[in-house]
Parts: C-alpha cells; structure tokens; sequence
C-alpha cells in the first residue's frame, strides 16, 4: 500500500489538509452527524431531496434482478429505492467507509419490505473491494465529493460495472438563475450553519456542505470527467433550478 505523501495537500472545504489525511477528516466529520444526517437534511432542504433521489433512480432504468451497488451509500435512501426496482431478484450493495452512517439508516431499511435486498459493507470507494464487471448498475449520490480523489472513485465504479452496465451520479451544484445563485449563496453559507449549530450542535459540519459544493465540478465540466473515465451516453438533469443534478451514463455501447 502506498505511503501518502506528507507534502501533497487537497481540500476539506476551505480548509486545505494534508492529503493523506482527509480521509480522517471526512469519518470525523460524517460521525458527529449521523444519526441527525437524515433530519437535517430534510429540515433544510423542505424535503426535496427525497423527490431529487427518486428521479434519480428512476432514470437509471434499473429492472428486476439487477445488482446494483451504492457507493458511499450512507443511510441508504437510494439504495432502499433501488431495492424496490430490483427485487424479488436482485440486490443492493450499500458500499461506505462511514460505519456510523450506515448504522444510523439501518432501522430505516429493515422497517421496509426491501430489507433482505439491501446488504451493508465497509470500505473505500478509492478500493472499491469487488471484482471487475460484477455489478448492473453503480450509483453515487452526495457522496462523491468527500473523496480524496473523486476522479478515482468514478474509475472504481466503471471498473466493477459490467459492460453495458448503468452508471448514476448524483451530486448538488449551483443554481443557474443569477438571483437565485445569490439567494441560495446566503442560505447555504449563513443560514445553513446557523441552523446546524442550533438543531444538530454542529455547525462547523454545515459550513463544510456548502464550501464542498463550490469546490465541485459544475455539470459540463463533471459530463466530460466522466466521458474521460469511459462512461459513454452521458448525460444529466438539473434538478431545483440547478441546486443538484443528476448524470447518467453506461459502461460500454451494448444495450440494456
């Protein structure tokens, strides 16, 4: 394994961090909020990221017996809605290096008729620890950025897709209507993390959020990564005027 580099740095958020370490930062990070993740996320969002998560299922156009794997799956919203596509035949795979995160959601998945489908593994998504073409589709949702090497994990998931398989990312991003920009900016940069200390005690977790987001690839820039990385047919939504967007694309050129 190879020994990271104690002069290379990358960012978590603003901040900037040795390289090596931010895998540290992230679990620290994705710790202190896990059991108020879900919460929260739908006190400041008003809900709507539950329909941004199934539109964005639905448009992998998944099907019955298909092994589908949710990397940094988290507390596993989309990957019980994949579980409802999928059965009786097929399985979900939720993938994350936060133990914490999946604990938190588990209660959620076993309270649903999908909970025989849906299996939980630690690990990487660096490392993905599965062998090539083993799934029928790899789905990321608000996950992907926390990576140290984003670009990495996007390779891993081709790599463990089969030929033809789908791919999903879904991520936030900026809105595209100026005043809009302007009034998600405040939101997001002040009201966020005041609402973070307030409810959850944890407001340093909800500055990270939205410095993360500025520090991503808007949507052109992230459709050509991932045409680079050999994703084919890639193409993308946005959702909420812009706030997150979804792209999709396959492995290879066979149909499904």
């Amino acid at each position: 394994m190879p020994v990271p580099d104690p002069d290379k740095t990358t960012h978590f958020g603003y901040l900037t961090v040795p390289e090596g370490e931010k895998v540290k930062w992230v679990r620290r990070h994705f710790d202190s909020i896990a059991y108020k993740y879900d919460y929260m996320n739908t006190l400041l969002s008003l809900g709507i990221h539950y329909q941004w998560k199934r539109m964005a299922v639905r448009m992998m156009g998944l099907r019955q017996g298909d092994r589908v794997l949710d990397v940094c799956g988290g507390t596993g919203d989309l990957a019980r809605l994949a579980a409802e596509q999928v059965a009786p035949s097929g399985s979900v795979t939720l993938y994350d290096i936060n133990w914490e995160m999946m604990a938190a959601g588990r209660p959620k998945t076993e309270a649903t008729p999908y909970a025989g489908y849906v299996r939980h593994v630690q690990g990487d998504a660096e490392k993905i620890s599965f062998p090539d073409e083993t799934f029928d589709g790899a789905m990321v949702g608000f996950g992907i950025r926390n990576l140290t090497h984003f670009e990495k994990g996007f390779a891993e998931m081709h790599r463990v897709l089969k030929k033809g398989g789908v791919f999903m990312c879904l991520e936030f991003s900026e809105p595209v209507t100026p005043w809009f920009r302007s009034l998600y900016d405040f939101y997001s940069f002040y009201l966020m993390p005041f609402i973070g200390r307030a409810l959850a005690q944890c407001g340093p977790a909800y500055c990270y959020l939205p410095e993360s987001i500025r520090l991503f690839p808007g949507a052109e820039e992230l459709k050509a990564i991932l045409e680079k990385t050999g994703f084919g047919d890639v193409r993308y939504r946005r959702l909420t005027n812009g706030i997150a967007v979804v792209h999709v694309g396959k492995k290879g050129d066979p149909a499904r």
